[in-house]
């Protein structure tokens, strides 16, 4: 079952095209990561799918149905860092969200700081919180009410290392707990760790989406060179395995299916041809390369 259904989601701010006709479903039970350089239309997406923003044209779905109101209390969200009171304790914080959003009772605020582990500092002032607990505290806040889904904007967002490895765990723990979490990010070593599937924005346009593991797929990428270059190119299209390859100078780069690159069939393949190779390196595609193959940066 799709959690969220989007069908040709557009949106312009006078002649700029924010978002240009964005289509694609979310599965239950994933953690769903949206991601795209600053300036690519995640925030615009993620402000229509909570009514925060109307679409221009296309729409969106929720469990199937279109928002209500109703329907926005079981999606709990963190667009931005919510305005915590610094001379209240998480606990006093969390009753004024509630008092607010109305979601949830004082049972709630108890565990909802249990599972961002807060607990043991539900207590203590906001201004003694490093930025990482405000940060959970702040999912916490979202997590108000018990919602079926959390949509979270750049989470891990000015956080240190150590702040960031909390929200990751926090994030893996919430999807083992049944949630379906979806997060924009600009930050593919983010989505890469949390996320089971990804959609890809560039200047407001979907490139790609689908699981992780299909959309960033690493490769084995095998360099070659040899005296005789235009025989070299003559002959690697027929050599097996070889899924494509592309000429950088002196040297070529041969593409395979990751762990399928057997160094000694290439060499013993180009021998046979009469091609002698200088140089036979294997390196394996970062996601990262993969990424900026897409989004042009």
């Amino acid at each position: 079952m799709d959690v969220l259904k989007l069908s040709g989601i557009e949106k312009s701010y006078g002649r700029l095209r924010a978002l240009k006709g964005v289509s694609f479903d979310v599965p239950q039970g994933s953690v769903f990561g949206i991601l795209g350089p600053n300036g690519s239309g995640k925030t615009t997406l993620l402000s229509i799918i909570l009514d925060v923003l109307s679409a221009d044209k296309g729409n969106y779905a929720w469990f199937g149905k279109p928002g209500t109101p109703e329907m926005r209390k079981q999606i709990g969200s963190l667009l931005e860092t919510p305005n915590f009171y610094h001379y209240l304790s998480a606990v006093n914080n969390l009753k004024v969200t509630q008092s607010i959003s109305e979601r949830g009772n004082r049972q709630d605020i108890d565990e909802v700081l249990r599972k961002v582990n807060l607990y043991e500092r539900r207590n203590s002032r906001f201004s003694t919180y490093s930025l990482g607990m405000k940060q959970r505290l702040a999912i916490a806040a979202a997590l108000l009410g018990a919602p079926k889904v959390m949509v979270l904007d750049e989470p891990t967002n000015g956080l240190d290392p150590v702040g960031i490895a909390e929200i990751r765990a926090l994030i893996l723990q919430l999807q083992k707990e049944g949630f379906t979490i979806i997060i924009a990010s600009h930050l593919l070593d983010e989505i890469e760790k949390v996320c089971t599937h990804v959609a890809i924005l560039k200047t407001g346009e979907l490139l790609v989406s689908g699981p992780v593991d299909e959309v960033l797929t690493d490769e084995d990428v095998v360099e070659i060179s040899a005296g005789d270059i235009p025989k070299l190119t003559q002959v690697v299209d027929q050599l097996p395995g070889i899924s494509s390859w592309k000429q950088d100078g002196q040297q070529l780069h041969l593409f395979f299916t990751i762990g399928s690159a057997d160094m000694e069939n290439i060499n013993r393949y180009f021998f046979e041809q009469g091609v002698v190779l200088q140089h036979l390196q294997i390196r394996k595609k970062r996601l990262e390369a993969k990424f900026f193959e897409l989004t042009g940066n």
